[in-house]
């Protein structure tokens, strides 16, 4: 039986395909960028949380053989990440759950059964499963057997890429993908390797691909201050969107600071920083944008 690792299943999700529908958070990631919203899901192995603010002082967390937790008046509880094995044990007995694991390793059976669960609310509004990152083609076996299983359960699926993955693993998948929510992050591929870690070109082709295959795709494009709002990114976003037919929306997302948390309780510096961009504003570049284009333009 495959399996994967799993960060999050999160349930009556109403903003990632249509109808309600459960979204499965693959971990790992290729990509590195600057804003990523979701830094628990880049590395590929499972990551211990640690929330201080949840942290009750009980020192439950001494069954630590590795001596990890410790506890000082002046800076209360301490957790050594560096001799850290990620056995788990502290995880057990931590009452409060100020500790726990990004990421758990799940087979195709475990992560469907939580999603067939709601199945009656996918058949009455046309919802599905969701696969998520992280980059879920970067578990591309776990990815495929997953979407196949679904398809067998007669569910829609979608799947949120960067496109960033071989010819061979994305085309794996589009015989089992009903839509494709693909990342349009940055214009050209010197500015996209500065932000993202990673060429443009690949990503360019699996879209070609992807029309070519019939797949319905919303091209998803984080807008993120000092990096990409600018006018020749939007003429680029209106220019994609109008080259393919199968290219049905284009979703504008504007930069939120939601991931900053995270980095905190996974032990990580601070990462990019900015103003988040005004509902107005937004609205004034979503109309850019549509004059350029003839397909539908939102703000998510």
């Amino acid at each position: 039986m495959e399996s994967g690792i799993v960060f999050n299943i999160q349930k009556f999700s109403i903003h990632d395909g249509p109808g309600i529908r459960t979204n499965v958070f693959l971990k790992g990631c290729p990509l590195r960028c600057l804003w990523c919203h979701n830094p628990e899901g880049l590395e590929s192995y499972p990551e211990v949380e640690f929330e201080g603010s949840k942290c009750i002082g009980c020192g439950a967390c001494g069954i630590c053989e590795q001596g990890c937790h410790s506890f000082t008046e002046e800076k209360g509880h301490i957790y050594n990440r560096t001799d850290c094995v990620r056995c788990g044990k502290c995880l057990d007995f931590c009452p409060a759950a100020a500790l726990k694991f990004a990421g758990t390793t799940q087979t195709v059976d475990e992560v469907m059964t939580k999603v067939m669960a709601d199945k009656p609310f996918y058949d009455k509004s046309g919802g599905g499963m969701t696969l998520s990152g992280g980059e879920p083609l970067y578990q591309p076996a776990f990815a495929l057997a997953l979407l196949k299983e679904a398809k067998n359960r007669g569910l829609h699926t979608a799947v949120e890429t960067s496109g960033f993955a071989s010819e061979a693993v994305f085309t794996s998948i589009l015989p089992y993908t009903d839509l494709l929510l693909l990342d349009y992050k940055v214009t050209g591929e010197e500015n996209h390797k500065k932000y993202t870690g990673v060429p443009q070109a690949p990503i360019l082709a699996n879209v070609e691909r992807a029309d070519a295959a019939g797949v319905d795709m919303v091209l998803r494009c984080p807008l993120i201050p000092g990096i990409n709002m600018e006018e020749e990114h939007y003429r680029a976003i209106a220019a994609l969107a109008d080259k393919y037919d199968h290219i049905i929306r284009v979703d504008l997302e504007p930069y939120h600071t939601l991931g900053t948390g995270k980095l905190s309780r996974l032990g990580k510096a601070d990462g990019f920083m900015a103003e988040m961009p005004e509902k107005d504003l937004m609205e004034q570049i979503r109309q850019q944008i549509q004059s350029y284009c003839t397909k539908p333009v939102a703000v998510s």
